[in-house]
């Protein structure tokens, strides 16, 4: 199994080839081989004729038979890239790169902005540095302190029982491809809780009141710099009346006549797999 280890430091320089996770705005340079995708193991960025605006180190993957250190770079949007290889958005290489570097490459890309947007101080206007001992940016002339931006959202899947059987709440965001369907999701408001931001997102957008919120798991979604928050929660009551700023539909469904739903590498997908498996389950 491979694992990433974040790192703040560099390594010495001649500590070998290394990932290279390079970005044109927010598409990511990979060599494409049918239906895989993969990042460029290199020395340097110069080997492979582009030349970055900013890189930065980022830690290593590791395995049983190695370690890689990893960096990530962003070259101009004006550049030529380099023979055999493309610049593809990184939803469009789900399931294309491998988890392990997908993964990466959501850090990578978060933490090439935060340096891009982060270059001059906010409150004062001076030249920002990167901190010695954690991810983040120093004023020297006012000393305010910089973390990179991470907007938590909840997302959640809600279900009742009736004697057609279990059924999941799922909507159509006016977003979503034509005919998709997934689960609710909104964002954390500052002073909230989780849990109550839960309860509030699912009554703002289709007027019901849940309770019995349960923890289900979490995903990075850097799209732009989200952290996906997975609960399951009972529906205790209200009909759905819809917020149709943002929905479409909504409807409640059994686990046999499921619509189209979101891919398997998506945690609203994973939350749709575990109701199924519990209706399953039940009979």
């Amino acid at each position: 199994m491979t694992t990433f280890v974040p790192q703040l430091s560099a390594p010495p320089a001649s500590a070998g080839p290394a990932c290279w996770f390079i970005f044109q705005g927010d598409r990511l340079l990979v060599r494409a081989n049918g239906d895989r995708a993969a990042v460029p193991i290199v020395g340097s960025p110069v080997e492979l004729g582009v030349s970055p605006l900013r890189s930065l180190y980022l830690g290593y993957l590791e395995d049983d038979a190695a370690r890689t250190d990893c960096f990530a770079a962003e070259i101009d949007r004006g550049d030529a890239l380099p023979d055999g290889m493309a610049a593809e958005g990184l939803r469009n290489l789900y399931p294309a790169l491998d988890e392990a570097p997908m993964r990466v490459a959501g850090r990578a890309v978060q933490l090439l902005a935060f340096e891009r947007t982060t270059r001059y101080c906010g409150q004062c206007g001076g030249p920002m540095v990167n901190q010695a001992y954690e991810r983040a940016r120093r004023c020297p002339a006012c000393e305010l302190v910089t973390y990179p931006r991470l907007s938590p959202a909840i997302i959640i899947a809600v279900t009742r029982s009736t004697p057609d059987g279990l059924q999941i709440l799922l909507a159509r965001n006016h977003r979503f491809p034509a005919g998709r369907y997934s689960v609710l999701a909104g964002y954390v408001e500052p002073g909230e809780s989780l849990e109550e931001c839960a309860a509030r997102e699912v009554c703002e957008e289709v007027g019901i009141t849940i309770g019995n919120i349960r923890y289900f798991g979490s995903q990075p979604w850097p799209f732009p710099d989200s952290l996906m928050i997975g609960f399951t929660a009972d529906c205790v009551r209200g009909e759905i009346r819809l917020e149709e700023s943002e929905l479409a539909e909504a409807h409640w469904f059994r686990a046999d006549e499921l619509p189209n739903i979101p891919p398997s590498h998506t945690i609203a997908r994973q939350l749709i797999d575990g109701f199924v498996a519990r209706a399953q389950a039940t009979g």
